[in-house]
């Protein structure tokens, strides 16, 4: 339609993009830190580091609630924060992860409610100390921290960021400008009829009845 143009880009949709180097490094550590939380109850009974049942790759439903699914919320949230570069995508990532720490963390407690448990300790004090940290509270808490270090690194417009999106606000101004100027169409004349307008009286074509005067330069004497 005449008169209207797509612009390429405005303000708001320069803010929603991110250097995708901002989150790949939380991205990657929360991988590693759901891939550790989600097989750790399958192979700690190797080491004789675990919960109960003491027997390798043994699934059950309590091993489904507290560690698979909150390992997957946090792999699936570092995998976005590691390929993607938009903003409102790499938040989503990082709420994701987050939710997925903090199950770590208080997940035994509120899933002892439905009678969901980890099992017994395997091992003396020092052990269970450790097997504790490392498969829910330490876990939990070091996801959530690197996730929210990921929040605020995509909360944050740089300034790099601002002079792009202000450099395609103007471009999407002189563009749109320009669309409208060459919708509208212009009030001159075309040159064809500039030239026509501009031929000399002697040179126009007479009407019939009509007599024509010639003026000629005065010769010098």
């Amino acid at each position: 339609m005449a008169g209207m143009t797509h612009t390429p880009r405005s303000r708001g949709t320069g803010m929603l993009k991110a250097p995708r180097s901002r989150g790949m490094l939380s991205g990657l550590l929360l991988i590693l830190l759901a891939l550790w939380g989600g097989l750790i109850p399958f192979i700690g009974p190797y080491f004789h580091f675990g919960f109960g049942p003491d027997d390798a790759w043994v699934y059950t439903s309590d091993r489904l609630v507290l560690s698979i699914l909150p390992a997957i919320a946090v792999g699936v949230g570092g995998l976005i924060l590691l390929v993607s570069s938009n903003r409102p995508i790499a938040l989503f990532g990082s709420w994701l992860a987050i939710l997925g720490g903090l199950w770590f963390v208080v997940g035994a407690t509120i899933a002892a409610q439905w009678d969901v448990s980890p099992g017994a300790a395997l091992g003396g004090q020092t052990r269970r100390i450790a097997e504790q940290l490392s498969f829910f509270h330490g876990l939990g808490s070091i996801i959530v921290l690197l996730a929210a270090v990921a929040l605020g690194r995509f909360l944050v417009v740089g300034v790099r960021e601002a002079r792009r999106a202000e450099a395609g606000r103007g471009e999407s101004k002189r563009a749109a400008a320009a669309g409208q100027q060459g919708g509208r169409g212009s009030s001159t004349a075309p040159e064809w009829e500039n030239q026509a307008g501009s031929r000399p009286d002697d040179q126009r074509p007479a009407t019939p009845g009509q007599r024509t005067w010639r003026t000629t330069p005065r010769s010098r004497r």
